[in-house]
């Protein structure tokens, strides 16, 4: 078959542009590196959240959401410089039209969401999402890749696609200044193939599959990389797309953006080496330095800033960290972010879900302390300091700062809290003014309280997830040169093109953004082709 469009992806953004591109009866071929098995690219492994404005979710729940609003709290987390040109275009065109262009898109589809809106990402020395705007899919993630994937499967026009698994493309090809198809082999076989369309679309993700690349663009006001990071992404994630459009002039830009998180630890069902998953931080744990001592000026706490966290770990001259809680904190909070161990919302499990909401996970603690070597427990701060020190093979805890760094905040929470002047504290009862903050954060949890023992020491290393940064595209998901003249024939979106425009987020994504803008770019892009 002759292709009118290459798809260079099959995650989220290549899939929704096929269905787009099948709609107007156009000849597809996708192309993915990874088997059938990982269709759906990231979005897989994601937690499935959607950031919408204005939706009838708020409506319902009386929030007063606007685009205006959102776009007020947009361009205060992304601080964009003068020169972001194309980055502020698309972050004004996506708060103007999510709810429409995706929420209503995926509507018939069969796509539904837990009802309460979360909180997350609310600003801590800047405004951030001023309401909340993180609309959570039921079935996560990976319910939601289902969803398209098996409208896809069921199209009247599904004879027009043809999907390559396993399929690398190594060149992207031109003709009289235009491009007009791709050359790559078979992974599996390495059976050469070249194919040649009159549109190329790059939707092969990120970096973040490469610790190294993801080191090499790293962001240099925070000083050296940490010399131990983990990834969350797919390793086919490298990179390898930006290389080739930029050799047919498309202009990279801002791969030091990243959207890492500051909680990694080793994956108990690791994928490939380094593999991570990201642990929502619990509220009412203390997140301590290598040495285990708070960090400031301000204690950390998760569901604020997540790249300040990044950042204040990264001033620490060993640039991982610890978080200590016992084990009712551990069962009311512990949480991971994505599809995997999060099966009550994964397989659409109503009770579970709302039991797991109530009350927390015991299953989950269990595997985390049995199976992820990250965790350590304890029945005293001297027992759990040894074991900590065990874990790193170094000797910077000791037990006796580490006593006092935990004596000293039960003792704020001891006088009552009518006299709470720790921040943590103080953050911790703003959280809980919001309900779906509430029913998952303990009330003002000391660390060493004989009932809640045992005690639990999660170390956590910075995890490599999303590229903020990437290839410079106009608001058609056009490819663009250094100079913002039109690459014809190519053109970029997802994670590829940074989200949109090369960084649509800046330097802080306000969260549910990416699987929102995979989707947005995927029916841009073919709108703005034919």
């Amino acid at each position: 078959m002759t292709p009118d469009v290459i798809i260079i992806g099959g995650g989220l953004a290549g899939i929704t542009a096929a269905i787009e591109l099948l709609d107007r009866n156009l000849r597809v071929i996708l192309l993915d590196r990874n088997g059938e098995d990982r269709f759906g690219g990231l979005a897989i492994w994601a937690l499935g959240g959607l950031f919408y404005v204005d939706s009838p979710f708020h409506r319902k729940a009386g929030i007063r959401d606007s685009p205006e609003l959102a776009l007020s709290d947009w361009l205060s987390a992304s601080e964009f410089d003068d020169d972001d040109i194309w980055p502020r275009r698309w972050a004004e065109h996506y708060v103007s039209n999510c709810t429409q262009e995706v929420y209503e898109w995926l509507k018939p589809k069969g796509v539904k969401y837990v009802p309460s809106v979360q909180w997350v990402e609310r600003g801590l020395f800047r405004p951030g999402n001023s309401v909340p705007r993180f609309h959570l899919v039921w079935g996560s993630g990976r319910g939601l890749v289902n969803h398209l994937t098996n409208h896809l499967a069921q199209h009247p026009n599904r004879k027009n696609l043809t999907v390559m698994f396993r399929s690398d493309v190594t060149e992207i090809l031109t003709r009289n200044g235009r491009v007009n198809g791709v050359r790559g082999k078979n992974l599996d076989n390495d059976q050469p193939f070249e194919i040649e369309a009159s549109h190329v679309i790059a939707a092969a993700g990120g970096i973040t599959g490469d610790v190294n690349v993801v080191k090499q663009h790293w962001y240099k006001p925070w000083g050296a990389p940490p010399e131990k990071m983990l990834s969350g992404s797919h390793l086919v994630a490298n990179g390898d797309i930006h290389r080739h459009a930029q050799k047919v002039g498309a202009h990279i830009t801002h791969l030091d953006r990243q959207w890492n998180y500051a909680a990694g630890v080793h994956h108990p069902d690791a994928d490939h080496p380094d593999h991570g998953l990201s642990i929502i931080p619990p509220k009412s744990a203390l997140w301590l330095n290598y040495r285990g001592e708070r960090m400031g000026p301000v204690p950390l706490v998760g569901g604020y800033d997540s790249r300040y966290l990044i950042e204040r770990i990264c001033q620490e001259p060993k640039k991982y960290s610890w978080q200590i809680l016992n084990m009712k904190i551990a069962r009311k909070e512990l949480a991971v972010s994505g599809s995997m161990y999060n099966d009550a919302l994964t397989q659409q499990n109503k009770w579970a879900f709302v039991k797991n909401i109530l009350f927390g996970s015991q299953t989950l603690v269990d595997t985390m302390l049995s199976r992820c070597k990250d965790f350590v427990v304890a029945n005293s701060v001297e027992e759990l300091a040894g074991k900590m020190n065990a874990l790193t093979g170094e000797k910077d805890i000791h037990p006796e700062i580490l006593r006092k760094t935990i004596e000293t905040y039960d003792a704020a929470i001891n006088r009552g809290e009518k006299y709470f002047n720790d921040e943590q504290l103080r953050r911790i009862a703003h959280l809980r003014q919001y309900t779906g903050e509430r029913l998952r954060t303990c009330h003002f949890q000391k660390i060493m309280d004989e009932k809640a023992l045992p005690l639990i020491a999660i170390r956590e290393f910075i995890l490599a997830r999303k590229t903020i940064g990437g290839i410079k595209t106009d608001l058609q998901c056009r490819v663009l040169t250094p100079d913002d003249q039109v690459v014809e024939g190519l053109y970029a979106i997802g994670e590829s093109a940074g989200f949109g425009g090369g960084g649509i987020h800046g330097l802080r994504a306000l969260e549910g953004t990416f699987l929102g803008n995979c989707i947005f770019n995927g029916r841009m892009v073919v709108r703005g082709m034919f």
